[in-house]
């Protein structure tokens, strides 16, 4: 055998093993996921609220209790999240809101939202139904991938 061929064989094994090692570390991270989704599910209520303010900020910035700023991991700390300021009877409030429903939140509105401790998982209108967000136009390259 040439050089070559082993150096091809050693590059395919590693390869190899590298796919089988993010088969499992992605199934175990899905369980996980889907634990906690289980669990948000279950601790959900619904709140009615005004919404004062939703931005996208780093969670440092966000205002946020010190102590659940110290419980995410050190690489999401950098990550813009979803966070919205709205009116919870008497006090105001900091919330993180899910992506699929960030867009959705109107501001300066009353809304019943399906809050599971600071996060927000679901939106209903109290009075009609929500406005859905108008679509982004296209750039070229999508418009060219979607033909």
């Amino acid at each position: 055998m040439s050089t070559v061929t082993i150096v091809l064989l050693v590059i395919l094994v590693v390869l190899i093993g590298v796919l089988i090692a993010l088969y499992f570390f992605g199934k175990r991270t899905q369980k996980k996921q889907e634990e906690q989704q289980a669990q948000i599910e279950q601790t959900k209520q619904t709140v009615s609220m005004l919404v004062i303010d939703k931005k996208r900020m780093p969670i440092k910035d966000s205002g946020l209790p010190q102590m659940v700023i110290d419980q995410v991991p050190k690489l999401m700390r950098r990550q813009k999240l979803p966070i919205v300021k709205a009116k919870v009877g008497p006090r105001i409030q900091i919330l993180i809101a899910d992506e699929k429903v960030f867009d959705l939140i109107p501001v300066k509105k009353e809304i019943k939202a399906e809050v599971s401790g600071l996060y927000i998982v679901g939106v209903k209108g109290i009075r009609g139904n929500l406005e859905k967000p108008a679509e982004k136009k296209k750039g070229f390259f999508k418009r060219l991938l979607n033909r």
